[in-house]
């Protein structure tokens, strides 16, 4: 009882020291702290939990907070046995996080990201939209259900930065009575408003390539979606399409012509990226010892948008490319994420614009073996305290059983893995290399 009583009066001081303060001088402070000192505050002082709620402030507080990566490894099986879906954070030292990213479970795909809220496909027949720091949920009906061939890379997250909606995305496959007709091709993209009661379904102007869309990705640049797709008149050609989730309207934008040359190496492979809030073509010849192999440079060209044209400019030319290029944000604080012939993520450091660039040494990030590298997806992310209640209209919010959900390790498992690894393969040199002293006769 009387430890209750203290407490208590220690809360009532706390509240007083902090009313003391001035107004603007607070808004200063607060727009500072991460979300969860931010909430831990609030907890003590209740006469600022409206402050912190209001739009305005959210958005200030949303401008300040840094941005990290995310990357985030989809659920998956290595040698018959189950990884769950997992993601790590990289912050602004380039130290990866030790805790786990409470609002992902171990089924979930992650498809987009948009100021702090998580886009997530489920298996089942809902969506979930979650704040990556507050652990609170909005959980959406799918816009269709039981579509065969349905995948979590024909979804898209964005936000409108004029309208200030946050918007999903969806391109269904051409079919009958809910059966694939062309899995191939797709003529109508659905599009969801967070706070709206259902989906609109909007017609393209043609069938467009699904296959393109899932490998080469999508982008979200300033309130319209970008991504690539083949022209029909030559289907060996390559082009950008995109769709303005404001006046819904589409529109094509043609590739540099250096993109489409063709050598004795191969075909071309082509992706789809953000750098920095531009348009973002990487391409690259794939080596005659197969298709996932990359040869020669990796070109990557930025689309840059005035008023009278779109001009594309060359940004990077780099040597020696990686295996493997994650998406949709590769470069960040003008480096480059990367994995070459090893397990491990690095990042190499790009000296300026325009040059050439040596993927020779990087920052180890993270190792993630034993899970395929291929399966890796890479944002920008940041903590906020975006509101997912107010769009309810036609989900259900869920909010987080508690707080501290950051406190989970994660990947302690895989570390002690490693590290019995290691020490087993440690035990086998020195075995042989003692068999091979004793007994050198047993190697010939």
């Amino acid at each position: 009882m009387a430890s209750e009583e203290i407490k208590s009066k220690k809360q009532r001081n706390d509240e007083c020291i902090i009313n003391c303060l001035p107004e603007d001088l607070i808004e200063r402070i607060f727009l500072r702290l991460p979300v969860s000192t931010l909430l831990r505050c609030v907890s003590v002082c209740k006469h600022w939990h409206n402050f912190i709620r209001d739009p305005q402030f959210v958005v200030s507080h949303l401008q300040c907070a840094p941005r990290d990566v995310l990357l985030f490894f989809q659920q998956e099986s290595v040698s018959g046995e189950p990884y769950p879906s997992d993601a790590i954070l990289i912050d602004e030292a380039w130290s990866p996080s030790t805790c786990a990213v409470p609002v992902i479970g171990p089924d979930d795909f992650l498809f987009g990201s948009c100021n702090g809220l998580l886009g997530l496909y489920t298996k089942t027949s809902t969506i979930k939209v979650a704040n990556l720091a507050t652990g609170e949920c909005l959980h959406l009906e799918k816009p269709a259900k039981n579509v065969k061939g349905d995948h979590f890379s024909f979804y898209s997250f964005a936000f409108h930065p004029v309208t200030k909606e946050y918007k999903i995305t969806h391109f269904l496959g051409d079919c009958v009575e809910g059966r694939p007709h062309n899995k191939d091709r797709f003529s109508t993209i659905q599009v969801y408003t967070l706070g709206d009661e259902k989906w609109k379904d909007i017609r393209t102007p043609e069938a467009l390539s699904l296959i393109s869309v899932r490998n080469s990705g999508v982008v979200n640049v300033d309130g319209k979606m970008y991504w690539l797709t083949e022209e029909m008149l030559s289907s060996w050609q390559h082009a950008v399409m995109s769709f303005d989730l404001w006046e819904e309207s589409f529109a094509m934008i043609q590739l540099p012509a250096a993109c489409e040359d063709h050598d004795y190496f191969g075909p071309r492979k082509f992706w789809i990226r953000d750098i920095d809030g531009k348009i973002c073509i990487v391409t690259a010849q794939t080596s005659r010892y197969g298709p996932k192999a990359l040869a020669g440079e990796l070109q990557i060209w930025t689309l840059d948008n005035t008023v009278e044209q779109q001009r594309w400019s060359q940004k990077y030319n780099i040597k020696n490319p990686p295996n493997y290029i994650p998406g949709p944000h590769f470069v960040h604080r003008d480096r480059i994420l990367a994995q070459l012939c090893s397990d491990n993520v690095y990042a190499y450091e790009l000296f300026g614009e325009n040059c050439d660039v040596n993927l020779c040494k990087g920052v180890n990030l993270l190792d993630f073996s034993p899970r395929k590298p291929y399966n890796m997806q890479s944002y920008i992310c940041v903590k906020s305290h975006v509101r997912l209640d107010v769009y309810k209209k036609a989900g259900i919010v869920r909010r987080p059983k508690q707080l501290e959900g950051w406190q989970l390790k994660k990947w302690e498992t895989w570390k002690c893995r490693l590290s019995k690894l290691a020490d087993l393969q440690c035990r086998m040199h020195k075995f042989e290399h003692h068999l091979l002293v004793c007994w050198p006769d047993c190697y010939y």
